[in-house]
């Protein structure tokens, strides 16, 4: 078993152009995954001179590379619940981000002509508990009367184990405009985008420190291989454990890096992966520590979830491949002797509310925060924000939210085996 992302070692690793850093830009962009691609190339797009600058190695090695291949519309809390806190209007505009999210991934790989295998199946939120299910109906009837998602259905226990073969639950919620693709290839396809438009991408360049030119939005920064000027920063690092506190200090005390790990299956026979999963769409279990899984184009089982509470290193994500083997064969017995080829792990930048945040700070731009729902609304909100640093003062479906700092948070997460623990409780007494 490979302790690798399947998404990276299954693409065509993606080599910039070679280039001397310049020494002066109109944006630099801090991190090279989605966001930063994606912010990259509309500003391009509009005749600006921009850089990404990528600590790793390669773009999108980070969370962009180490998620599960969904491509999911709704939010990542309950609807309801969201509304019950900032009111429908405000629920129902933050929720139609995230379908506009997945549309704009659907436009860009079609505009690139990405191979990426996209395909919008919908996500199945599946029930294991008769309760869930009650809680799911009333989701549902909640989205279809105030009109903000008149294309869900809920599916009884028949329903679902017509296409999700196993005998773990009691019903599902089908949200149609879901979809999936290859992290790696499209990752591949969005920067070769991006250098097509003129923007430069530097990788192994890691921003140590950043420091405010005047009162504007220009800025010097000291990476790894030397300085560089820039009239406008975009900071896409998510959960980053790159530069230093002073500079990045601010989005630390406000973001939580949660690991969450995933394994794949090797190959099955096509007959095999169509009884597992019918109607290959993407499924994830109704809990505080759920699974989450999906077909490969070629018939793999991808199957991932928050299966520690801890940060992803290789001791760490070999301990939860093991976890995850047991979830699985738990989910599919008939699995039981399929061999994992892949195991990995990656950081989720998740925040209090669990909701992406993103705007200007000190002459700073940022977004980020994506809370394990990152896919479609980092692609999307790269555009938004290239919209936003061009003057577009509406561009932003997540201005004007207040992000207070995490209470104890100050550095590394110390308090995860305990949000671990409640949350596992949690779901038990549920």
């Amino acid at each position: 078993m490979k302790l690798e992302s399947y998404w990276t070692a299954s693409a065509p690793a993606f080599q910039p152009a070679a280039r001397e850093l310049p020494s002066q830009v109109d944006v630099a962009i801090v991190g090279g995954g989605f966001t930063g691609l994606s912010a990259a190339r509309a500003l391009a797009e509009r005749g600006a001179s921009v850089v990404v600058l990528e600590a790793g190695e390669r773009v999108a090695s980070e969370a962009s590379g180490r998620n599960g291949g969904h491509v999911n519309n709704g939010l990542a809390v309950d609807y309801a619940e969201v509304a019950s806190k900032v009111g429908r209007e405000q629920a129902k505009t933050w929720y139609h981000a995230y379908d506009d999210a997945v549309d704009t991934v659907a436009r860009l790989v079609r505009d690139e002509a990405i191979d990426c295998d996209f395909a919008r199946n919908g996500k199945l939120k599946l029930a294991t508990r008769p309760g869930q299910l009650d809680g799911l109906r009333r989701s549902a009837d909640l989205l279809v009367s105030d009109g903000v998602d008149t294309d869900v259905e809920v599916f009884d226990a028949a329903r679902v184990s017509n296409e999700v073969c196993s005998g773990r639950f009691h019903g599902g919620l089908l949200y149609k405009r879901s979809g999936q693709m290859h992290m790696g290839r499209f990752a591949h396809g969005l920067a070769s985008a991006v250098e097509r438009r003129g923007a430069q991408i530097h990788t192994s360049t890691c921003v140590q420190r950043i420091e405010r030119i005047g009162q504007g939005h220009a800025h010097e920064l000291h990476t790894s291989r030397g300085k560089l000027r820039a009239g406008q920063v975009l900071l896409a690092t998510g959960a980053t454990r790159h530069g230093d506190y002073g500079s990045f200090g601010w989005l630390r005390r406000r973001i939580v890096p949660i690991g969450s790990f995933i394994v794949v299956t090797e190959p099955l026979d096509e007959l095999s992966a169509h009884r597992l999963l019918a109607a290959r769409r993407t499924y994830v279990t109704v809990a505080n520590i759920h699974h989450y899984f999906r077909l490969t184009a070629d018939h793999r089982l991808v199957f991932g979830g928050r299966a520690r509470f801890a940060v992803s290193s290789p001791q760490s994500d070999a301990a939860s491949g093991d976890i995850l083997r047991a979830g699985l064969v738990e989910t599919f017995p008939q699995l039981r002797s399929v061999r994992l080829d892949y195991c990995w792990g990656g950081l989720v930048d998740m925040t209090q509310d669990r909701l992406p945040h993103a705007g200007e700070r000190d002459g700073l731009y940022y977004s980020m925060g994506y809370s394990g729902h990152g896919t479609q609304m980092s692609v999307h909100m790269g555009e938004r924000m290239a919209a936003l640093m061009s003057g577009d003062t509406n561009a932003n479906p997540w201005s004007g939210r207040q992000w207070r700092a995490i209470p104890g948070h100050l550095g590394p997460p110390w308090f995860l085996p305990a949000v671990g623990l409640y949350y596992r409780l949690k779901d038990r007494l549920a």
